[in-house]
């Protein structure tokens, strides 16, 4: 199972040849990964939605690696374009995190992110909670594959 995180394009987002620049679309990736792991003060949120997200929160959380693979341009359009994430690994105090970009029914990008937590207070790794596990359970799956994937070798 997938959670399903649309996300608006802006016309600011296009570079010089008329697609998404690779730049903005890590911003999809994050704004799609925030929305999709932290619950929001109010109004409805992701089922995966359990880490605080309230200014004061006792759990930061860190990218250490992104591996994005580009598979077709983005060109701007209306429609916002349907990141889809789940988790492939979660280990003591890290996530790794699957995305696909869907723009207008065209798989675009495909990406991994690993996220660490922290403890706010300390600094240190945090163990992800029972609760938060519980969470996301539903959203484990298989990681992916990329054409050029060192890791398979």
């Amino acid at each position: 199972m997938r959670v399903h995180i649309p996300i608006q394009l802006r016309w600011g987002d296009m570079d010089a040849y008329n697609h998404v620049n690779n730049v903005e679309m890590m911003r999809l990736l994050e704004e799609a990964r925030v929305r999709a792991f932290w619950r929001p003060p109010t109004g409805d949120a992701a089922p995966t939605a359990v880490l605080n997200a309230e200014a004061g929160s006792d759990t930061i959380t860190l990218i250490a690696g992104h591996v994005v693979e580009y598979l077709a341009p983005i060109e701007y359009h209306r429609d916002p374009v349907d990141v889809q994430l789940w988790l492939s690994g979660v280990g003591g105090a890290s996530a790794t995190i699957c995305y696909e970009i869907v723009s207008q029914g065209q798989l675009s990008v495909r990406a991994e992110s690993t996220m660490v937590f922290v403890d706010a207070a300390t600094g240190r790794p945090r163990r992800i909670a029972s609760r938060e596990r519980e969470a996301w359970e539903p959203y484990f799956g298989d990681r992916i594959v990329f054409k050029r994937d060192s890791r398979s070798r």
